[in-house]
């Protein structure tokens, strides 16, 4: 009887495997495929091996755009988890259940923008007579106004604090969400035996919150190492290569260099960067 069910249950899974087959895994396997060829997109393509992942691994361009990609890390997701954490313990103080509703309401609103929107109203802001700088001049410092997302130095930062933007919302809702099923007889046995603020934190919250953790740095790192629609509508990689990540630079390898089996192997090394970075992860969320 178990048998049955069992084999009965993979039809209700099949159109799903198909669908997953036919537009990741075949897609993927094309990639991989790709990334041997020297390739136009249009004409015969030539057996070059592994040069195409030799080319990853010594083209400084290629090289810095994973490094990008990387640092982008921090912003996209131990930012907005740190913030998150903060955020989330004030909405969980909150006395009034609608005001940590309106609260959380709020703080996720840069979720549901389109990045691409959230790109173009901060392009915007951090033009040279945008509201950052028009608010530096008014208070004195008008020495630190600058072309934000034209500056080599600043403009990495300043795209990753667009991702800031959008993602803490995300955590603040994991997180409250967490801290609200906390028992808060642990918290209060925990001050009746002295514990301070900061001690309940490290011994009580965080450990509650481990999962919700993991599942928001799996989801913001992969955001950050396959960035594509903030990093392209505000500098498209610019100024030169100081903002360039994989994503946009194998759109532009494909597109414009026609050079489709160099951005097949980056997408290879790309994935397996996330894999290499999110299997961990996922182990922590695991762990008990």
């Amino acid at each position: 009887m178990r048998a049955r069910y069992g084999a009965s249950g993979w039809w209700w899974v099949l159109p799903a495997l198909a669908l997953y087959g036919a537009f990741v895994l075949y897609p993927l396997s094309q990639t991989v495929r790709y990334s041997f060829y020297d390739w136009d997109g249009f004409g015969p393509a030539t057996w070059v091996g592994l040069d195409n992942y030799r080319s990853v691994v010594t083209d400084e361009r290629l090289l810095d755009s994973l490094g990008h990609a990387l640092v982008l890390i921090a912003f996209f997701t131990v930012l907005p988890i740190t913030l998150g954490l903060a955020l989330a313990a004030v909405v969980a103080d909150l006395r009034s259940a609608g005001a940590r509703a309106a609260a959380r309401a709020v703080l996720f609103l840069p979720q549901v923008v389109p990045l691409a929107g959230a790109a173009i109203a901060w392009s915007w802001m951090y033009s040279p007579d945008g509201v950052i700088n028009q608010s530096l001049r008014a208070v004195g410092l008008d020495a630190l106004a600058r072309p934000w997302l034209a500056d080599f130095g600043t403009a990495l930062p300043a795209v990753g604090l667009i991702g800031t933007w959008v993602a803490t919302g995300l955590c603040t809702l994991l997180f409250t969400a967490g801290l609200l099923r906390i028992d808060p007889a642990l918290h209060e046995a925990a001050a009746l035996d002295g514990a301070g603020r900061v001690r309940r934190f490290t011994a009580i919250t965080l450990p509650a919150l481990r999962r919700e953790i993991v599942v928001a740095a799996t989801i913001l790192t992969i955001a950050a190492l396959a960035s594509f629609d903030i990093v392209y509508v505000a500098t498209a990689g610019g100024p030169g290569y100081s903002t360039m990540v994989p994503g946009v630079l194998i759109f532009r390898l494909v597109f414009t260099d026609q050079a489709v089996g160099l951005a097949s192997a980056l997408a290879v090394v790309l994935v397996v960067l996330v894999l290499a970075i999110i299997a961990p992860l996922q182990r922590l969320g695991r762990d008990e």
